[in-house]
């Protein structure tokens, strides 16, 4: 996963470093962002070619890859999600140890006295994540995307409380809300809830997006941002059939994300961003350029974010990459009928969804593994906080 940047310059690969750009030094806002020029021999590769056309964001929790990728200039933004924060925490690295240490230390400190170790444990676990996160601000100059517990993606109101306090822990670092993305599940709670943060000026990533009815009453409610994950849909197909698609705009990731695309313009919802994340190859696995199939078959679309070892594959090609989605083209009938006609009701969100099996298959499966990853961090977490309270108790006595 942690692999070195490499770029194709006059056909010998050598290494990326920033160094090799004219990057500037520090990042304080896209506007700001002076994208890098390479040397005049250098072909240009197709991390540079889709930067070109598409916000990139980097899929990862670990520091040491985010620098070294945000210095090539290249990516602006970073999404953290349950797994990333769990392997932070359950690493054994001492640095994503003193995290978890000083997060515990924290949340013991600031938590009423009457608190129970519960209660203590659901902050260090909020206050680890944002501590991960104010790190990975430092890196990138645009979003990090920090998320919700996911045990709460059927709880509208306690969603919003921990969104807020995800928030107020941020602020309390000097990082505004301007910088943080909520990652919430895009259940019908979920929207709600965004809807309910989006109007304090909390923005929302929604994500484990997997059917259109999903974006469309997320993009209804004008969630900042969603993430459709295309590489998971194209699994639900690919189980329940004997071929794989022949090109990547037969993959059925790829066209549900651009019918979202052609939707959001069709309808009118420009406020809402479209970053797909999750990938996976086409056509199979039988050639390793096949990995870059979705990505390249959604150049153009509004972000993406994609991991390490993506953004190293896409540094070793200097193919051209066209772009297959523009900012100002839609296409209507690619868009499909407008689902309601301002905001949708519960009732047409959940018969729409039912009728979508892969969402609703791949929805559980994503949250019963997000919750399994945050249950194991829970437990290494709570037993730091059980430890502390009984040596505090100790020295009370």
């Amino acid at each position: 996963m942690w692999l070195a940047i490499f770029v194709v310059v006059n056909a010998v690969a050598l290494h990326c470093p920033a160094t090799a750009f004219n990057v500037p030094t520090t990042h304080k806002h896209h506007k700001h962002f002076r994208r890098p020029q390479p040397a005049l021999s250098a072909a240009p590769n197709q991390l540079e070619q889709l930067a070109d056309l598409t916000t990139i964001s980097i899929d990862s929790g670990d520091l040491k890859v985010i620098k070294k990728f945000a210095d090539t200039g290249f990516i602006t933004d970073a999404t953290t999600n349950p797994l990333f924060v769990a392997q932070a925490g359950l690493s054994g690295d001492p640095d994503y140890q003193k995290m978890v240490d000083v997060s515990v230390t924290s949340a013991l400190s600031s938590s009423p006295s009457q608190s129970t170790p519960e209660e203590i444990t659901s902050l260090a676990m909020d206050t680890l994540a944002v501590t991960l996160g104010s790190e990975i601000s430092t890196l990138v100059p645009g979003y990090v995307s920090t998320e919700v517990d996911p045990r709460l993606s059927y709880d509208t109101e306690e969603t919003i409380l921990r969104a807020r306090r995800i928030i107020e822990l941020y602020s309390k670092r000097g990082i505004a809300k301007s910088r943080i993305l909520v990652k919430i599940a895009a259940t019908w709670e979920g929207v709600k809830a965004a809807e309910v943060l989006e109007k304090e000026g909390i923005t929302c990533n929604l994500t484990l997006i997997f059917s259109h009815v999903q974006a469309v009453a997320c993009a209804q409610v004008d969630s900042r941002l969603i993430s459709p994950f295309p590489g998971r849909i194209l699994d639900w197909h690919n189980a329940r059939r004997d071929t794989i698609p022949g090109t990547p705009a037969e993959d059925e990731g790829v066209i549900a994300v651009k019918k979202m695309h052609h939707y959001f313009r069709t309808f009118g919802h420009r406020k809402t961003i479209l970053m797909p994340a999750s990938w996976r190859p086409s056509r199979g696995k039988d050639d390793p350029d096949f990995a870059l199939d979705e990505i390249r078959g959604l150049a153009g679309v509004d972000r993406m974010t994609i991991p390490a070892p993506l953004l190293d594959a896409l540094c070793s090609s200097t193919d051209p990459l066209p772009p297959t989605l523009a900012n100002e083209e839609h296409d209507a009938s690619l868009a499909g009928p407008e689902i309601g006609t301002s905001v949708m009701d519960e009732a047409t969100f959940r018969d729409e969804f039912e009728k979508d099996f892969c969402g609703r298959d791949k929805l559980d499966e994503g949250l019963s593994s997000f919750i399994d990853l945050t249950e194991q961090l829970e437990g290494v977490i709570k037993a730091k906080v059980d430890a502390a309270l009984i040596e505090l108790t100790r020295n009370n006595i």
